[in-house]
């Protein structure tokens, strides 16, 4: 196995040198560390984290953390979150993944266990474990929940904004008759794409009816269900804003098993643009809730205060898209 000492003796230098030049020290000068980094790669150099982690005091572990990864989190949003994180993580770093409500002990949430926290976080019961990281001193970034605190870095979407521009739309197609199938109960975006929902209606003068809100848990399996009670009732909606893709996609399969046609019958537009989305038959509106972009924006925060622990904590919002595709029809006045 080649080692420090074999490329020292290649490059003719130190394997002081040589160490701070593949751990990225500015010291070094550039034309030192490419041709040193150079030699590693000619020679297949490769490094070995366990001994490297006790000289650098570093677990070269980054922790992403879940509100729940069996409740609410749905299988796509879960590979966009990792999928934009590991667009900046380099090879350096493994990223371990779990749920908050899985955690029996704070005290295993440790500087020697994590580098540094990602949380993606849905509800306040999740407080508790983002404060034990901070009071641990973990650089720590939350993102997709807006936090009131502003001394811990937080990346979020505009999802009331988003649902807000969505909702607007389906007015401005003539709908009059609007209803919602909301998200799993006590998380914050539930809360937010309501809202965005509700300011819609307040902003034309409409009138929220109670029995056109109907509470989903952000799966297919909701969708379906919900957009059943919906169309049993006596006059049923001609839109309905699902508050993310899997419940829209539910809510369609269930307007195909009751043969009621989309857009011809009834509007549809969900939240996220999942990567199915514009492959549904027809093709879904939704908002663009750009998970990757948040994950990448996040992970890159993360790494400014693992290099700057002393960095101004930051408070991001990322704005959404609507995707127009073929779910909303103009209802004729």
């Amino acid at each position: 196995m080649v080692t420090i000492k074999d490329i020292a003796k290649v490059a003719g230098v130190s394997h002081t040198t040589v160490s701070r030049a593949l751990n990225g020290n500015p010291l070094i000068k550039k034309e030192t560390r490419d041709r040193i980094e150079k030699i590693a790669a000619d020679l297949n150099y490769v490094p070995n984290f366990n001994a490297k982690s006790l000289v650098m005091k570093k677990s070269y572990t980054i922790g992403l953390f879940f509100s729940s990864i069996d409740q609410g989190t749905s299988a796509s949003f879960l590979v966009d979150v990792i999928k934009g994180i590991n667009h900046v993580l380099d090879e350096n770093y493994s990223l371990t993944v779990h749920g908050i409500d899985s955690i029996k002990h704070l005290d295993g949430i440790s500087p020697q266990r994590f580098d540094g926290i990602i949380v993606m976080s849905q509800s306040d019961k999740d407080n508790d474990f983002i404060y034990h990281v901070k009071r641990a001193g973990i650089p720590l970034v939350v993102l997709n929940r807006h936090l009131e605190d502003p001394g811990i870095m937080n990346v979020v979407s505009d999802d009331k904004g988003g649902v807000r521009e969505a909702v607007e739309y389906a007015i401005a197609q003539g709908h009059r008759r609007l209803a919602m199938i909301e998200g799993r109960t006590g998380f914050k975006s539930t809360t937010e794409r309501k809202q965005g929902f509700l300011d819609a209606l307040l902003a034309h003068s409409l009138a929220s009816t109670s029995d056109y809100f109907v509470s989903g848990d952000y799966s297919i399996e909701s969708g379906y269900q919900m957009m059943n009670a919906l169309l049993a009732l006596p006059v049923p909606p001609t839109f309905v804003f699902c508050a993310n893709d899997d419940m829209a996609i539910g809510a369609m399969n269930a307007c195909y098993a009751a043969e009621v046609l989309i857009p011809g019958q009834l509007s549809l537009i969900g939240f996220d643009d999942i990567v199915f989305a514009k492959y549904t038959n027809p093709a879904l509106t939704t908002v663009r809730r750009p998970i990757v972009d948040i994950s990448e924006l996040g992970t890159h925060k993360l790494i400014q205060l693992m290099q700057n622990p002393q960095a101004e904590p930051e408070q991001s919002l990322v704005k959404t898209e609507l995707m127009i595709r073929s779910t909303v029809s103009t209802v004729e006045a």
